[in-house]
């Protein structure tokens, strides 16, 4: 594999690991009413490519699954990078 497509596999992986985390943290931090981790962070790295991350993430807290932004906005989300890599794959090809 070309080093730059392991960077870029490394650099997706990190941000859904994170992604994952923080939904869970943030879980934790709602139920003992602490400090929250702005929605806005969560849609920045979910754009820069770790909506498949926070989605597991919600799914596996049940958290925010109930908000609508969230249930409509990383599934696009996905779904806009999943569009990419096809575009960007037909150029390649």
């Amino acid at each position: 594999m070309d080093n730059t497509l392991m960077w870029l596999f490394g650099y997706i992986l990190f941000l859904n690991i994170y992604l994952y985390w923080l939904m869970g943290k943030d879980k934790d931090a709602a139920k003992k009413n602490l400090p929250r981790i702005p929605e806005r962070h969560f849609f920045l790295f979910s754009i820069l490519g770790g909506a498949v991350g926070a989605y597991l993430g919600m799914q596996a807290h049940r958290h925010k699954t109930q908000h609508r932004k969230f249930k409509i906005g990383m599934p696009i989300i996905i779904a806009v990078h999943v569009l990419i890599v096809i575009l960007i794959a037909g150029v390649l090809l």
